[in-house]
């Protein structure tokens, strides 16, 4: 029997793109290195007001950093992600509630679908440009991940429960506890110490800590695959 896995915890939101790419380079690397990866729905407008921190997009040479920025990353992790048209709108008006809270649900009732139905909601927002505030936007892409309509209207339904509300609430707040002033955020436990990495461009320090071998953002045994 070899050592057992290390917990990795990643907060994210789907309303983040960085945390999009953090979510694909962990999945890819959940495969090689030697870990458990615990994906941890998070609601990102919580933590920027608990911080006191602010969206790139309300800095003009921020936001358009960030649509190059954007735009090479996509090229180089691999992953189909482009600005939406009317990118102040998606980000500092609609928002993601609904979206992390049915995350949260499907987290709580169905588990396993958790990383599908994730990465269904970023493909709408981040690469179709499409809505994902509206009961049909968040019922369309659970079931493009496979869950059936009936799953996904219940647990649509759970979106409103205090149950709900209140794990969304405080995956939100253990966020903040260890230090979040944004997102994503991967938490690694190692040896009874916590480390809080930030961004999506830590994976070389992550490899480090782990003492893992870091091959890039697409490993050879996914490349294969994509």
């Amino acid at each position: 029997m070899g050592p057992m896995p290390r917990t990795l915890e990643l907060f994210y939101d789907v309303l983040s793109p960085y945390s999009w790419l953090s979510f694909e380079m962990l999945c890819r690397y959940k495969y090689i290195w030697n870990i458990h990866l615990r994906l941890r729905p998070s609601f990102i407008a919580g933590i920027m007001k608990d911080s006191g921190n602010k969206p790139p997009a309300l800095l003009p040479r921020k936001a358009k950093y960030l649509e190059n920025d954007i735009r090479l990353l996509r090229q180089h992790i691999q992953v189909p992600i482009q600005f939406p048209k009317d990118f102040f709108s998606v980000i500092l008006e609609k928002g993601s509630l609904l979206a992390m809270r049915f995350l949260t649900a499907v987290n709580l009732e169905q588990p396993d679908m958790l990383e599908k139905v994730s990465r269904e909601l970023w493909m709408r927002v981040w690469s179709r440009d499409e809505d994902i505030t509206e009961p049909q936007s968040i019922l369309a892409a659970a079931e493009n991940a496979g869950m059936s309509a009936e799953q996904a209207r219940g647990l649509l339904e759970k979106t409103s429960t205090p149950q709900v509300k209140n794990q969304l609430r405080e995956t939100t707040e253990a966020a903040c506890k260890y230090g979040a002033f944004g997102l994503p955020i991967t938490v690694v436990h190692l040896g009874g110490q916590t480390h809080m990495l930030f961004g999506s461009d830590r994976m070389e320090l992550l490899a480090h800590l782990l003492r893992e071998k870091w091959m890039g953002p697409v490993p050879p045994a996914v490349s294969a695959r994509l």
